[in-house]
Protein backbone atom coordinates (compact mmCIF):
# COMPACT_ATOMS: atom_id res chain seq x y z
CA UNK A 1 0.00 0.00 0.00
CA UNK A 2 1.07 3.59 -0.55
CA UNK A 3 2.02 5.65 2.51
CA UNK A 4 3.71 8.89 3.54
CA UNK A 5 6.65 7.80 5.71
CA UNK A 6 8.67 9.78 8.24
CA UNK A 7 12.14 8.23 8.13
CA UNK A 8 14.04 10.73 10.28
CA UNK A 9 13.06 13.76 12.33
CA UNK A 10 13.64 16.86 10.28
CA UNK A 11 13.31 15.11 6.92
CA UNK A 12 10.37 15.38 4.50
CA UNK A 13 7.79 12.63 4.35
CA UNK A 14 8.68 10.02 1.72
CA UNK A 15 5.87 8.70 -0.46
CA UNK A 16 6.64 4.99 -0.68
CA UNK A 17 5.09 1.56 -0.25
CA UNK A 18 4.52 -0.30 3.00
CA UNK A 19 3.37 -3.91 3.37
CA UNK A 20 -0.39 -4.25 3.74
CA UNK A 21 -1.50 -4.68 7.39
CA UNK A 22 -1.77 -8.33 8.42
CA UNK A 23 -4.96 -8.88 10.38
CA UNK A 24 -4.82 -10.66 13.74
CA UNK A 25 -7.25 -11.43 16.53
CA UNK A 26 -8.48 -8.26 18.19
CA UNK A 27 -7.75 -6.06 15.19
CA UNK A 28 -9.54 -4.36 12.31
CA UNK A 29 -8.18 -3.17 8.97
CA UNK A 30 -9.70 0.07 7.71
CA UNK A 31 -9.46 1.75 4.31
CA UNK A 32 -8.48 5.34 5.14
CA UNK A 33 -10.79 7.83 3.43
CA UNK A 34 -9.69 10.99 5.25
CA UNK A 35 -6.99 11.76 7.82
CA UNK A 36 -6.60 15.13 9.57
CA UNK A 37 -3.27 16.94 9.56
CA UNK A 38 -2.81 18.67 12.90
CA UNK A 39 -1.53 22.27 12.76
CA UNK A 40 1.59 21.35 14.75
CA UNK A 41 2.41 18.25 12.68
CA UNK A 42 5.52 19.97 11.33
CA UNK A 43 6.78 20.46 14.89
CA UNK A 44 6.30 16.75 15.61
CA UNK A 45 8.02 15.67 12.40
CA UNK A 46 10.94 18.04 12.96
CA UNK A 47 11.49 16.66 16.45
CA UNK A 48 10.81 20.02 18.08
CA UNK A 49 7.97 18.59 20.18
CA UNK A 50 10.16 15.73 21.45
CA UNK A 51 7.38 13.18 21.01
CA UNK A 52 8.18 9.52 21.57
CA UNK A 53 7.73 8.16 18.07
CA UNK A 54 9.71 5.24 16.69
CA UNK A 55 10.87 5.73 13.11
CA UNK A 56 10.36 4.98 10.30
CA UNK A 57 6.60 5.37 10.56
CA UNK A 58 3.56 6.37 8.56
CA UNK A 59 2.36 9.12 10.93
CA UNK A 60 -0.98 10.78 11.51
CA UNK A 61 -3.49 11.01 14.34
CA UNK A 62 -6.98 9.61 13.78
CA UNK A 63 -8.95 9.02 10.59
CA UNK A 64 -12.32 8.48 9.02
CA UNK A 65 -12.55 5.30 6.96
CA UNK A 66 -14.47 2.18 6.02
CA UNK A 67 -13.96 -1.24 7.52
CA UNK A 68 -12.08 -3.55 5.17
CA UNK A 69 -11.72 -6.66 7.33
CA UNK A 70 -12.34 -7.69 10.94
CA UNK A 71 -10.92 -10.28 13.29
CA UNK A 72 -12.94 -13.08 14.92
CA UNK A 73 -13.71 -11.02 18.02
CA UNK A 74 -15.73 -8.37 16.15
CA UNK A 75 -19.46 -8.95 16.63
CA UNK A 76 -20.92 -5.67 15.32
CA UNK A 77 -18.44 -4.28 12.78
CA UNK A 78 -18.90 -5.38 9.19
CA UNK A 79 -16.96 -4.53 6.01
CA UNK A 80 -18.09 -1.21 4.60
CA UNK A 81 -19.02 0.36 7.95
CA UNK A 82 -17.99 3.98 8.35
CA UNK A 83 -15.76 4.35 11.41
CA UNK A 84 -13.63 6.82 13.28
CA UNK A 85 -10.19 5.33 13.87
CA UNK A 86 -9.49 6.43 17.42
CA UNK A 87 -5.72 6.97 17.78
CA UNK A 88 -5.82 6.51 21.57
CA UNK A 89 -4.65 2.92 21.92
CA UNK A 90 -4.74 1.43 25.42
CA UNK A 91 -3.05 -1.73 26.61
CA UNK A 92 -5.52 -4.49 27.50
CA UNK A 93 -3.70 -6.17 30.37
CA UNK A 94 -4.34 -3.57 33.09
CA UNK A 95 -7.76 -1.95 33.11
CA UNK A 96 -6.88 0.28 36.06
CA UNK A 97 -3.61 1.70 34.71
CA UNK A 98 -3.36 0.97 30.98
CA UNK A 99 -0.36 2.07 28.99
CA UNK A 100 -1.31 4.44 26.19
CA UNK A 101 0.02 5.32 22.78
CA UNK A 102 -1.36 7.67 20.17
CA UNK A 103 -1.10 5.50 17.08
CA UNK A 104 1.15 7.13 14.50
CA UNK A 105 1.82 10.11 16.75
CA UNK A 106 3.36 9.62 20.19
CA UNK A 107 3.67 7.33 23.19
CA UNK A 108 3.57 7.75 26.93
CA UNK A 109 6.39 6.04 28.83
CA UNK A 110 8.09 2.70 28.29
CA UNK A 111 4.83 0.73 28.16
CA UNK A 112 3.37 3.08 25.59
CA UNK A 113 6.47 2.64 23.43
CA UNK A 114 6.13 -1.14 23.60
CA UNK A 115 2.50 -0.82 22.53
CA UNK A 116 3.60 1.48 19.72
CA UNK A 117 5.82 -1.21 18.24
CA UNK A 118 2.71 -3.20 17.30
CA UNK A 119 0.10 -0.50 16.59
CA UNK A 120 2.69 1.65 14.91
CA UNK A 121 1.65 3.13 11.61
CA UNK A 122 -0.88 5.92 11.51
CA UNK A 123 -3.39 6.98 8.83
CA UNK A 124 -1.10 8.76 6.35
CA UNK A 125 -1.53 5.58 4.30
CA UNK A 126 -4.12 3.81 2.20
CA UNK A 127 -4.97 1.40 5.03
CA UNK A 128 -4.53 1.21 8.78
CA UNK A 129 -4.78 -1.60 11.31
CA UNK A 130 -6.33 -0.63 14.65
CA UNK A 131 -7.52 -2.49 17.76
CA UNK A 132 -11.10 -3.69 17.34
CA UNK A 133 -12.35 -1.26 19.99
CA UNK A 134 -10.68 1.67 18.21
CA UNK A 135 -12.71 1.29 15.01
CA UNK A 136 -15.81 3.12 16.24
CA UNK A 137 -18.91 3.23 14.07
CA UNK A 138 -20.24 6.70 13.25
CA UNK A 139 -23.19 5.64 11.11
CA UNK A 140 -23.74 6.15 7.42
CA UNK A 141 -22.23 9.30 5.92
CA UNK A 142 -21.83 10.73 2.44
CA UNK A 143 -18.31 9.94 1.19
CA UNK A 144 -18.00 13.58 0.15
CA UNK A 145 -18.38 14.56 3.82
CA UNK A 146 -15.66 12.23 5.14
CA UNK A 147 -13.06 15.01 5.30
CA UNK A 148 -15.40 17.22 7.31
CA UNK A 149 -16.07 14.36 9.74
CA UNK A 150 -12.36 14.45 10.57
CA UNK A 151 -13.30 17.49 12.60
CA UNK A 152 -14.64 15.26 15.37
CA UNK A 153 -11.00 14.45 16.22
CA UNK A 154 -10.52 18.08 17.28
CA UNK A 155 -13.80 18.26 19.19
CA UNK A 156 -13.14 14.98 21.00
CA UNK A 157 -10.18 16.34 22.96
CA UNK A 158 -12.08 19.11 24.79
CA UNK A 159 -15.10 16.82 25.04
CA UNK A 160 -12.96 14.41 27.04
CA UNK A 161 -12.01 17.25 29.35
CA UNK A 162 -15.60 18.27 29.97
CA UNK A 163 -16.65 14.67 30.59
CA UNK A 164 -13.84 14.45 33.16
CA UNK A 165 -15.09 17.65 34.77
CA UNK A 166 -18.68 16.40 34.90
CA UNK A 167 -19.92 19.49 33.06
CA UNK A 168 -23.63 20.06 33.67
CA UNK A 169 -26.16 21.96 31.58
CA UNK A 170 -26.50 25.57 32.64
CA UNK A 171 -23.04 25.88 34.18
CA UNK A 172 -20.54 28.66 33.51
CA UNK A 173 -17.34 27.46 31.85
CA UNK A 174 -14.03 29.23 31.29
CA UNK A 175 -11.95 27.98 28.35
CA UNK A 176 -8.31 28.94 28.90
CA UNK A 177 -6.70 29.09 25.47
CA UNK A 178 -9.99 29.81 23.70
CA UNK A 179 -8.42 31.37 20.60
CA UNK A 180 -6.43 28.25 19.70
CA UNK A 181 -7.49 25.27 17.61
CA UNK A 182 -8.54 23.02 20.50
CA UNK A 183 -9.65 25.97 22.62
CA UNK A 184 -12.14 27.27 20.07
CA UNK A 185 -13.41 23.71 19.65
CA UNK A 186 -13.88 23.60 23.43
CA UNK A 187 -16.16 26.64 23.22
CA UNK A 188 -18.35 24.87 20.66
CA UNK A 189 -18.40 21.62 22.64
CA UNK A 190 -19.28 23.30 25.94
CA UNK A 191 -22.24 25.01 24.27
CA UNK A 192 -23.32 21.74 22.64
CA UNK A 193 -23.27 20.11 26.08
CA UNK A 194 -25.56 22.81 27.43
CA UNK A 195 -23.24 25.29 29.17
CA UNK A 196 -25.18 28.39 30.13
CA UNK A 197 -22.22 30.69 29.52
CA UNK A 198 -18.73 30.18 28.13
CA UNK A 199 -15.96 32.63 28.93
CA UNK A 200 -13.41 32.85 26.11
CA UNK A 201 -10.23 34.71 27.12
CA UNK A 202 -7.39 35.47 24.71
CA UNK A 203 -5.26 38.11 23.05
CA UNK A 204 -6.24 37.55 19.43
CA UNK A 205 -9.01 40.08 18.95
CA UNK A 206 -9.92 38.75 15.51
CA UNK A 207 -10.58 35.27 16.84
CA UNK A 208 -12.44 36.63 19.87
CA UNK A 209 -14.72 38.62 17.59
CA UNK A 210 -15.30 35.53 15.43
CA UNK A 211 -16.28 33.46 18.48
CA UNK A 212 -18.81 36.12 19.45
CA UNK A 213 -20.19 36.18 15.90
CA UNK A 214 -20.50 32.40 15.69
CA UNK A 215 -22.07 31.69 19.05
CA UNK A 216 -23.86 34.82 20.21
CA UNK A 217 -24.48 36.00 23.74
CA UNK A 218 -23.82 32.66 25.46
CA UNK A 219 -20.13 33.36 24.79
CA UNK A 220 -18.39 36.21 26.58
CA UNK A 221 -14.94 37.07 25.28
CA UNK A 222 -12.19 38.55 27.45
CA UNK A 223 -9.20 40.45 26.07
CA UNK A 224 -6.15 39.47 28.13
CA UNK A 225 -3.50 42.03 29.08
CA UNK A 226 -0.68 39.69 30.12
CA UNK A 227 -0.78 40.80 33.77
CA UNK A 228 -1.82 37.85 35.92
CA UNK A 229 -3.82 39.68 38.58
CA UNK A 230 -5.47 42.01 36.06
CA UNK A 231 -6.42 39.14 33.76
CA UNK A 232 -7.94 37.15 36.62
CA UNK A 233 -10.08 40.15 37.53
CA UNK A 234 -11.16 40.66 33.90
CA UNK A 235 -12.25 37.04 33.55
CA UNK A 236 -14.20 37.00 36.80
CA UNK A 237 -15.88 40.32 36.02
CA UNK A 238 -17.00 39.01 32.62
CA UNK A 239 -18.79 36.02 34.15
CA UNK A 240 -22.53 36.27 34.91
CA UNK A 241 -21.89 34.54 38.23
CA UNK A 242 -19.51 32.01 39.79
CA UNK A 243 -17.33 30.07 37.35
CA UNK A 244 -18.08 26.38 37.77
CA UNK A 245 -15.44 24.84 35.55
CA UNK A 246 -12.11 25.84 33.95
CA UNK A 247 -10.55 23.88 31.11
CA UNK A 248 -6.99 24.72 30.02
CA UNK A 249 -5.45 23.82 26.68
CA UNK A 250 -2.65 26.37 26.34
CA UNK A 251 0.41 25.33 24.26
CA UNK A 252 3.97 24.60 25.51
CA UNK A 253 5.38 28.09 24.97
CA UNK A 254 2.88 29.85 27.25
CA UNK A 255 3.94 30.93 30.76
CA UNK A 256 2.42 29.14 33.72
CA UNK A 257 1.25 32.49 35.08
CA UNK A 258 -1.30 32.62 32.26
CA UNK A 259 -2.63 29.21 33.26
CA UNK A 260 -2.74 30.19 36.93
CA UNK A 261 -4.68 33.38 36.17
CA UNK A 262 -7.46 31.27 34.63
CA UNK A 263 -7.36 28.39 37.10
CA UNK A 264 -7.83 30.64 40.12
CA UNK A 265 -11.06 32.12 38.76
CA UNK A 266 -12.96 28.95 39.60
CA UNK A 267 -15.52 29.09 42.41
CA UNK A 268 -15.27 27.19 45.70
CA UNK A 269 -15.99 23.50 45.01
CA UNK A 270 -15.32 24.18 41.32
CA UNK A 271 -13.43 21.93 38.90
CA UNK A 272 -10.31 22.51 36.83
CA UNK A 273 -9.12 20.26 34.00
CA UNK A 274 -5.60 20.62 32.59
CA UNK A 275 -5.15 19.36 29.00
CA UNK A 276 -2.54 21.68 27.47
CA UNK A 277 1.17 21.50 26.84
CA UNK A 278 2.48 24.13 29.26
CA UNK A 279 5.77 23.02 30.80
CA UNK A 280 6.47 20.22 28.31
CA UNK A 281 9.51 22.09 27.02
CA UNK A 282 10.80 22.95 30.50
CA UNK A 283 10.43 26.04 32.63
CA UNK A 284 8.59 26.82 35.83
CA UNK A 285 5.89 24.55 37.19
CA UNK A 286 2.32 25.54 37.91
CA UNK A 287 2.55 27.08 41.39
CA UNK A 288 -0.90 27.09 43.02
CA UNK A 289 -1.54 28.09 46.66
CA UNK A 290 -2.11 25.07 48.85
CA UNK A 291 -4.55 26.91 51.20
CA UNK A 292 -6.63 28.14 48.24
CA UNK A 293 -7.04 24.60 46.86
CA UNK A 294 -7.75 23.03 50.24
CA UNK A 295 -10.06 25.61 51.81
CA UNK A 296 -12.06 26.13 48.63
CA UNK A 297 -12.42 22.39 47.95
CA UNK A 298 -11.16 22.91 44.39
CA UNK A 299 -10.76 19.80 42.25
CA UNK A 300 -7.81 19.92 39.84
CA UNK A 301 -7.19 17.02 37.51
CA UNK A 302 -5.29 16.24 34.36
CA UNK A 303 -6.95 14.64 31.37
CA UNK A 304 -5.19 13.23 28.33
CA UNK A 305 -7.47 12.71 25.34
CA UNK A 306 -10.90 11.15 26.13
CA UNK A 307 -12.57 7.92 27.28
CA UNK A 308 -13.49 5.27 24.66
CA UNK A 309 -17.22 5.98 24.77
CA UNK A 310 -16.68 9.66 23.94
CA UNK A 311 -16.61 9.06 20.17
CA UNK A 312 -20.10 7.55 20.10
CA UNK A 313 -21.47 10.26 22.36
CA UNK A 314 -19.91 13.08 20.35
CA UNK A 315 -21.20 11.60 17.09
CA UNK A 316 -24.62 11.77 18.75
CA UNK A 317 -24.18 15.50 19.36
CA UNK A 318 -23.35 15.93 15.67
CA UNK A 319 -26.32 13.84 14.54
CA UNK A 320 -28.62 15.84 16.83
CA UNK A 321 -27.48 19.12 15.29
CA UNK A 322 -25.98 20.37 18.55
CA UNK A 323 -22.45 20.38 17.12
CA UNK A 324 -22.21 21.66 13.54
CA UNK A 325 -19.40 20.23 11.40
CA UNK A 326 -20.55 22.58 8.65
CA UNK A 327 -18.78 25.42 10.50
CA UNK A 328 -15.40 23.90 9.61
CA UNK A 329 -13.46 25.15 6.58
CA UNK A 330 -11.74 22.09 5.08
CA UNK A 331 -8.79 21.94 2.66
CA UNK A 332 -7.93 18.52 1.23
CA UNK A 333 -4.75 17.02 -0.25
CA UNK A 334 -3.92 13.70 -1.84
CA UNK A 335 -1.44 11.34 -0.23
CA UNK A 336 1.22 12.30 -2.78
CA UNK A 337 0.90 15.87 -1.45
CA UNK A 338 1.49 14.95 2.19
CA UNK A 339 4.37 17.41 2.67
CA UNK A 340 2.33 20.22 1.14
CA UNK A 341 -0.52 19.28 3.50
CA UNK A 342 1.76 19.53 6.55
CA UNK A 343 2.99 22.97 5.45
CA UNK A 344 -0.55 24.14 4.74
CA UNK A 345 -1.82 22.93 8.12
CA UNK A 346 0.77 25.10 9.88
CA UNK A 347 0.04 28.19 7.78
CA UNK A 348 -3.73 27.76 7.86
CA UNK A 349 -3.92 26.95 11.57
CA UNK A 350 -6.77 28.51 13.45
CA UNK A 351 -10.23 27.96 14.82
CA UNK A 352 -12.59 25.86 12.71
CA UNK A 353 -10.02 25.26 9.98
CA UNK A 354 -8.98 21.76 8.99
CA UNK A 355 -6.39 20.28 6.67
CA UNK A 356 -7.06 16.72 5.52
CA UNK A 357 -5.18 14.06 3.55
CA UNK A 358 -7.39 11.80 1.45
CA UNK A 359 -5.46 8.69 0.36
Amino acid sequence: MKAAILKAFGSPLAIESLPDPVLGTGEVVVDVVAAPVLPYAGEVFSGARRYLLELPVAPGCGAIGRVRATGPDATHLTPGDWVFCDPTVRSRDDALMPDITLQGWSARGEGGQRLQKHFRHGPFAERIMVPTENAIRIGSIDAAEAARWCGIGTFLVPYGGFLAAGLQAGETVLVSGATGNFGSAAVAVALAMGAGCVLAPGRNETVLADLSRRFGNRVRTVRLSGDEADDRTRMMDAAPGPIDCVRDSLPPAVATSTVRAAVMTVRPSGRVVLMGGVGMLGGAGLDLPYPWIMRNLVTIRGQWMYPPEAVTRLAGLVRAGLLDLGDIAVTTFGLDQANEAVAHAALDAGPFRLTVIQP
